[in-house]
């Protein structure tokens, strides 16, 4: 299994070095800098001068914390910038008999994980910089350097999937050199001819009955479509039931099924990072076939949104994204 997690980290470092964000967004906006992401980009690069690892990795590990306690209520939140999580008995020692302990030396010696990582003398559980810093020492047993970084996540994590999510994640921070990629395109151009209403949960008779997991945006052929946040397209190619189709996940560690497609955007491809209004294909109505298939059903998109948790992932309503995203996009237009 330890072999498997390498060749994924060593498939990652080629994604680090070489992004491809596609085709550029027409109207692309400018990141807005809340003040939360200025101190995060702070903190990670403070702790890139504390230990050398470059902030994007922390930016990327973070990130990925932050999303899997999003996604999941049996975990506590921290309410700190940072979104990784130390429980009393990890950071002081099993058999401390004192959960608050914040002294460095007495938290070692009872085999507690918190470290001092500010240099004020304390190793604080509510203290970022000495959080981020613990978890650094764990990640980087072996070593500070990157590869060592990436084969520690793996032992830390113990999921090929997780050292994944946080490798792209920390390629997208390094592409745009800021943690500040919240926006969000519509799926198509606001001047096509497109429709689309809620369809989740629709029946299903194609391969079995089951049931609708997204959204269909109906428009004419050729259509563009486009991507509607900052990710990673994780796979590119033909589904028996989706046909030509493109999977993204974004920075917030959900997954994007764009299916159905027509064709493909010749600068995307597998690996690529993309942005909000990226073109990734254009409409079609391939699908429910053996490769090569088309014209079984009308024009038109299948979107899918599914969010991991760290351990599985599921498909949740993306209606309500899309007309919030449209309805985002329409205001904008008239601003201009």
């Amino acid at each position: 299994m330890l072999k498997a997690g390498i060749v994924l980290i060593a498939a990652a470092a080629l994604l680090l070095q070489c992004p491809n964000k596609g085709e550029a967004a027409e109207n692309k906006k400018p990141p807005s800098y809340s003040k939360e992401d200025v101190d995060r980009l702070a903190l990670y690069k403070k702790m890139e001068t504390t230990t050398l690892i470059p902030w994007y990795y922390f930016a990327g590990a973070d990130q990925y914390e932050r999303s899997v306690r999003r996604a999941r209520t049996d975990l506590p939140k921290r309410t700190g910038l940072t979104g990784i999580f130390f429980s009393p008995a990890q950071w002081v020692g099993p058999l401390n008999p004192d959960l608050e302990d914040k002294n460095a030396n007495s938290i070692s010696l009872f085999g507690g994980l918190g470290k001092d990582g500010n240099s004020d003398g304390l190793a604080d559980r509510e203290n970022d910089e000495d959080v981020l810093f613990t978890f650094a020492s764990l990640i980087g047993k072996n070593g500070f350097d990157e590869e060592n970084f990436k084969i520690g996540l793996w032992n830390y994590y113990q999921r090929d999937k997780a050292v994944g999510i946080i490798l792209e994640n920390a390629a997208i921070y390094k592409s745009y050199g800021t943690v500040s990629l919240d926006q969000h395109s519509f799926i198509v151009p606001l001047r096509s001819n497109y429709s689309y209403r809620n369809t989740w949960g629709d029946r299903r008779g194609f391969g079995g009955l089951r049931i609708h997991e997204g959204t269909d945006i109906f428009a004419d052929y050729g259509v563009p479509v486009k991507a509607v946040s900052y990710g990673v397209v994780e796979i590119k190619g033909w589904n028996r039931f989706g046909g030509w189709r493109i999977g993204i996940r974004d920075i917030n560690n959900v997954y994007h099924y764009y299916a159905h497609l027509g064709s493909f955007n010749k600068g995307v491809e597998k690996g690529s990072i993309v942005e909000p209004g990226t073109v990734i294909g254009y409409v079609g109505s391939s699908g429910y076939g053996p490769p090569g298939t088309s014209g079984k059903f009308p024009p038109h998109l299948h979107f899918g949104m599914y969010r991991d948790n760290g351990f599985t992932e599921w498909a949740f309503d993306p209606y309500p994204y899309l007309k919030a995203w449209e309805r985002q996009e329409r205001m904008a237009s008239r601003r201009r």
